[in-house]
């Protein structure tokens, strides 16, 4: 049960029922061509706008979206014999996340909208120089790439979108975006709220695309530069595709992780246990940045253990559409049966699950729902101390050293993010400059500072977005060099 695609239709499956919610017909190529066409020529007109104007647009896109994501008084949208639903409502039934969590991430998504918008000046501004020699002037101007194609994923549809989607706009692009099948309908209200502040209507493009009619897109001439959220694998195929295309297109990419915390004999375990309780399984520990693997000193390991199973015992999994709910389902039959293999996998080899099975009822095998579990006795011969396991489950590994900790958090293929739980700042300068990540966490975890680079490294992948850098990932650099006096 997840989504489903033919060579013509794309079918949403709500994961947490397993009932179609959403249908969408795949465009032919003649009609993408078409599509991209009127993008690259909305896009020539797009910058004959001043920076001012562009976003003043994107401030009014904000009110524009604030009003349909007003919880109090929500826009509502017609789902046939499923009923009328708001934005959170909407996402619920698409992803399967608690219709209470989805607020927050309509929160994030304008505290990073509002952000972007509040530095674009500043970022796409003309940078001049004071020491000219006279007769002569020098400047570097940030020029938009042309027509970017933003491909989403379903986890947090919302929040990945506006990392590039509105920053691309001000700076000058088109973007032709491409939602998960599992989300199709955000993109839809991303657009309609862009539309209403102003956005022309040809400058953002929705597309619901097979992974052929993909690939032909990310391949496509029109195309200047492919941005990418998701897996390892996806990445490969999208990096893959764009090198076999003609001239050298750029390809950002944000993939998966794997991502540590390492609490410290000095850390304040109440607080750690409680922030990497919900670090863990927050979304169903579906998120790139999520807690995966704890490393915990060996003074504090039974305590700490001790304190992480009592609190994630009061989690309620359950129908995300049920207010009382605090974790709903994975995506999917399919990753859910992942998951449960890797915990499998691990208590065959020798860890230990501290959760009973008979907590979770509703985690009945050939469902999406996975219960959370707490795995000790756990190393790194475990894939889910590997292997990205994108659900609800931890191994909390004991070590004797900071030295033992860095070794085993750097062992890893991926580098997105890594969490150090101490009270010692001194320590933990130290200890963060050892650790291979694009950010380091102080008693704090997955979460996103919208004025700090979003990067990751190894197959995290490259790229930025966020902060006055994303910026630079979506326009160049372009210089002017004049001699003004030729008497």
């Amino acid at each position: 049960m997840s989504s489903s695609f033919d060579l013509h239709v794309q079918t949403t499956i709500s994961p947490h029922n397993g009932q179609a919610y959403h249908v969408e017909t795949y465009p032919v190529s003649c009609d993408l061509d078409r599509t991209l066409e009127s993008a690259a020529q909305s896009q020539k007109e797009w910058i004959k706008s001043t920076l001012h104007e562009r976003i003043a647009k994107g401030r009014k896109f904000i009110e524009k979206f604030s009003a349909l994501a007003n919880r109090e008084a929500p826009a509502t949208y017609d789902h046939g014999p499923l009923g009328h639903h708001d934005l959170a409502e909407e996402l619920c039934n698409q992803m399967g996340r608690p219709v209470d969590q989805c607020w927050g991430e309509f929160r994030g998504f304008l505290q990073r909208a509002t952000y972007m918008v509040d530095i674009a000046e500043s970022c796409l501004s003309d940078i001049t120089f004071s020491d000219n020699q006279p007769g002569f002037s020098r400047s570097i101007k940030r020029v938009p790439l042309g027509v970017i194609f933003v491909i989403a994923p379903w986890n947090y549809p919302y929040l990945v979108m506006i990392n590039s989607v509105l920053p691309a706009l001000i700076a000058g692009n088109a973007v032709i975006l491409k939602p998960s099948p599992q989300t199709p309908l955000t993109a839809v209200r991303f657009k309609e709220a862009l539309n209403n502040a102003g956005f022309p209507t040809d400058l953002i493009q929705v597309v619901h695309l097979s992974p052929p009619l993909t690939r032909y897109v990310v391949q496509h001439k029109l195309v200047d530069f492919v941005v990418f959220t998701g897996s390892v694998a996806g990445g490969k195929a999208i990096e893959t595709a764009a090198v076999a295309a003609d001239g050298f297109k750029g390809v950002g990419l944000e993939l998966g992780g794997k991502d540590p915390a390492y609490v410290r004999a000095d850390a304040d375990l109440k607080d750690a246990v409680i922030q990497l309780v919900d670090g863990a399984t927050y979304n169903a520990g579906q998120s790139c940045c999520a807690v995966e693997r704890i490393y915990v000193h060996e003074s504090v390991y039974d305590n700490f253990v001790d304190g992480y199973v009592n609190e994630t015992k009061k989690l309620i999994l359950g129908d995300p559409t049920n207010k009382q709910t605090t974790i709903g389902p994975v995506i999917s039959i399919a990753s859910a049966e992942r998951i449960r293999q890797q915990v499998s996998s691990a208590v065959q080899t020798g860890a230990k699950a501290l959760l009973p099975e008979n907590l979770y009822p509703k985690a009945e095998p050939g469902t999406t729902f996975v219960a959370p579990q707490v795995l000790v006795d756990v190393n790194h011969t475990m894939d889910v101390m590997k292997e990205e396991t994108f659900g609800p489950i931890i191994g909390i590994q004991k070590v004797s050293s900071d030295a033992e900790a860095i070794e085993l958090m750097n062992d890893s293929e991926y580098g997105l993010t890594a969490s150090i739980w101490t009270k010692s700042l001194d320590d933990f300068s130290t200890l963060a400059d050892q650790v291979q990540a694009g950010t380091i966490f102080l008693n704090k975890c997955d979460s996103l500072d919208p004025a700090l680079a979003w990067t990751g490294i190894k197959n995290s992948g490259r790229g930025v977005s966020l902060s006055k850098f994303g910026y630079d990932q979506l326009t160049r650099a372009k210089s002017i060099n004049m001699r003004i006096d030729t008497a």
